[in-house]
């Protein structure tokens, strides 16, 4: 029922009526169950016995469940649920508004920030969310305020003063009035909830949370890519987990992901509480946690030649990036290299330019450096060829001062030109930043010796403009084929650390 899924599914009622009554979580966060009769909003998966169909209604945001005036349910807390799938796998205006909602963009630079950076008038954008959402830039970033305001209730022993300015309220009246008028309850009442009566003890700036995905998720290329590639000081696998330094509107941060059976752990300590939802949604950006893995796999499974490999590990990610810039800098370091002799070059970046920071908890020293920091460095002093000496420091040259640009709310295809003029930078480079930076789904790199070679060896063609043919049936969602078919390698990127090979 997931294949060939669309945007405005909300509006076939028969379909999201048989998933509420089924309780199929694979479609939370595709839309929103509205109950008439008790005024709440639940996902699809909610445990309760379903209402009757007659008093179903159907909304594509939690958004818009409460400009209805609908409350989030207290058993599925729908506002904890995986994001929708349309804004990772879309490049259009709704899509990219979303990306820059969920990195907070609304509530550090207003409407008209948001409005800016994607190039349009506040109205075009207000109308177009409307339409597709039912709720407006505000009302998105609202509810979005106010699911971190319920997870720093729940989860830290912080005054209630401290929350609302957190969470982005203007006011503890505003945050107040939102928190009752979301989940029926008092900011305290939230608190009072939680197992034991109060919210657990936790060190100043420390959070443990959960991060949902839609399963399955295979973990073996998506965390073994991370840590495998890991710049020293920036990023470890320590105790099961991958750990790095994040660079943030207001501070810093460190966090911890651990695969687990159904979430994954992440532990995130951080300089200024007001970057909570920023880190959130760049950590599960990194990790492609709100991709649609039915839908990717089904596609894939059409060709019998690639079916085997997704059968036989099903739900693997894109290992992705929390800072677009910092992974161009990074694809350039890495060309025509081994693994070993990137990172080796990254880490003298880091540790010659990175700020520091203090990590109790392990082995991290460093932020990656700046654009500015790396604009700024004496060209002469990078150990490398003299022409990718050329090509980082036009890149670097370009990101700082504005002419290039590389963001989540970046045009797919308008970037991909723009770093093709860059000398220096070929399809193969191009297209890993748009697969791991941009979060294009749909990247391809039919040039990448793994990846011919692992073609040759499944009988599929092995050159480029064949294989691109080819491919065309795997779209949209080449990038996910290219791990499928680099995960045939024995290389340490494809398996967790530590575990038999």
């Amino acid at each position: 029922m997931l294949e060939g899924m669309q945007n405005g599914m909300h509006t076939d009622t028969e379909r999201c009526v048989r998933a509420v009554q089924s309780k199929d979580g694979r479609f939370d966060g595709w839309f929103f169950t509205a109950v008439l009769t008790t005024r709440i909003y639940c996902r699809p998966s909610c445990p309760v016995v379903p209402p009757k169909p007659q008093n179903m209604t159907f909304h594509p945001s939690a958004a818009a469940c409460q400009q209805a005036g609908f409350r989030a349910c207290k058993r599925c807390r729908p506002d904890t649920s995986p994001g929708s799938p349309e804004w990772n796998r879309r490049a259009d205006l709704v899509a990219r508004a979303m990306r820059l909602i969920a990195d907070g963009v609304v509530d550090r630079e207003g409407v008209p920030g948001l409005a800016s950076r994607l190039g349009y008038s506040t109205r075009q954008i207000e109308r177009q969310l409307l339409a597709e959402l039912g709720a407006g830039p505000l009302a998105l970033a609202r509810a979005q305020r106010a699911q971190t305001a319920r997870l720093l209730i729940e989860t830290t022993r912080l005054p209630m003063a401290e929350i609302a300015f957190a969470a982005g309220f203007s006011s503890i009246r505003t945050f107040n009035d939102t928190v009752r008028e979301v989940f029926a309850l008092s900011p305290g009442e939230l608190r009072t909830r939680v197992p034991g009566g109060s919210a657990p003890t936790a060190t100043p700036g420390v959070l443990a949370l959960r991060l949902p995905f839609r399963a399955p998720l295979n973990p073996d290329n998506l965390f073994g890519h991370l840590a495998a590639t890991a710049v020293p000081g920036v990023e470890e696998w320590r105790d099961g987990a991958y750990r790095r330094t994040l660079r943030l509107p207001y501070g810093h941060g460190v966090v911890a992901l651990t695969p687990m059976p159904d979430h994954i752990g992440c532990r995130l300590t951080l300089s200024d509480m007001r970057d909570l939802t920023v880190a959130i949604s760049r950590c599960r950006r990194m990790l492609d946690l709100d991709a649609d893995p039915v839908a990717v796999d089904g596609q894939l499974r059409t060709d019998p030649l690639l079916a085997p490999l997704v059968d036989r590990a099903p739900g693997r990610r894109v290992p992705r990036t929390v800072d677009e810039a910092e992974f161009a800098v990074r694809a350039v370091l890495g060309q025509q290299v081994s693994t070993a002799a990137a990172r080796t070059h990254a880490g003298r970046l880091v540790t010659a330019h990175g700020e520091t920071v203090d990590d109790p908890e392990g082995g991290l020293t460093h932020l990656f450096p700046s654009v500015e920091a790396l604009a700024a460095l004496d060209p002469a002093a990078l150990a490398m060829p003299a022409t990718r000496r050329a090509t980082l420091t036009t890149l670097v040259g370009r990101l700082a001062d504005g002419t290039l640009h590389l963001g989540v709310e970046s045009d797919w295809e308008e970037s991909r030109a723009r770093l093709l003029a860059l000398p220096g930078f070929g399809p193969w480079t191009v297209e890993a930043v748009a697969m791991r930076a941009l979060g294009d789904p749909d990247a391809f790199l039919p040039t990448d010796l793994g990846v011919r070679r692992t073609a040759r060896e499944l009988g599929l063609p092995s050159t480029p403009a064949a294989l691109t043919a080819r491919a065309a049936q795997w779209r949209p969602w080449r990038a996910y084929a290219v791990q499928y078919l680099w995960a045939t390698d024995n290389h340490p990127i494809n398996h967790l650390p530590g575990e038999p090979r």
